[in-house]
């Protein structure tokens, strides 16, 4: 068993070190994205139509990354917050705690970005957005809806490996 949460651990801490670059780039883009649509509005007089949806669709993936980065440190905001350093019985109730009220909010977010109100998949989240494009970027819709799941199961993932790792350290007394 501890074996297969050292592995989920070392999962989550590899995707968590792609996430964090995936947060810097994308934040970085919207950065250069953001300069280039003030250059373009105030010293040439022709703001470009698609650098503030870019540039909106870039936060939305930046702060999903960066916060299934933050869930995984522990730098999310909490009840609890000396709750990984406690090594005794309560810190493991701590950690239930901390993870089924994470799981509260994300299960139904992750749901119904699969699958819709009626339980299928063509209706859910990431199906709905695939059959439009963004308007002024002839993109579909779903290449920036995919960072809701993907930030989701993250967090997802940091959570079932922190709680793993809490668990099954050896409660001192």
């Amino acid at each position: 068993m501890r074996a297969a949460i050292t592995w989920l651990d070392r999962l989550s801490a590899f995707l968590n070190k792609i996430a964090l670059w995936g947060a810097v780039l994308t934040v970085s883009a919207l950065v250069a994205i953001a300069f280039w649509q003030a250059a373009a509005r105030y010293l040439l007089d022709q703001p470009p139509a698609w650098t503030e949806e870019l540039a909106r669709y870039l936060m939305v993936w930046a702060g999903l990354l960066g916060a299934s980065c933050a869930f995984r440190i522990h730098a999310d905001p909490s009840l609890f917050p000396d709750a990984r350093r406690r090594q005794d019985g309560l810190g493991q109730i701590f950690a239930v705690i901390r993870a089924m009220g994470a799981l509260i909010f994300i299960a139904p977010i992750l749901w119904y970005c699969t699958f819709g109100l009626n339980g299928k998949m063509a209706s859910g989240y990431i199906a709905r957005n695939a059959r439009i494009s963004a308007e002024t970027l002839d993109i579909p819709m779903s290449a920036f809806a995919l960072a809701i799941p993907i930030g989701f199961g993250l967090i997802f993932l940091h959570l079932l490996a922190n709680l793993g790792t809490a668990l099954t350290r050896r409660v001192t007394d």
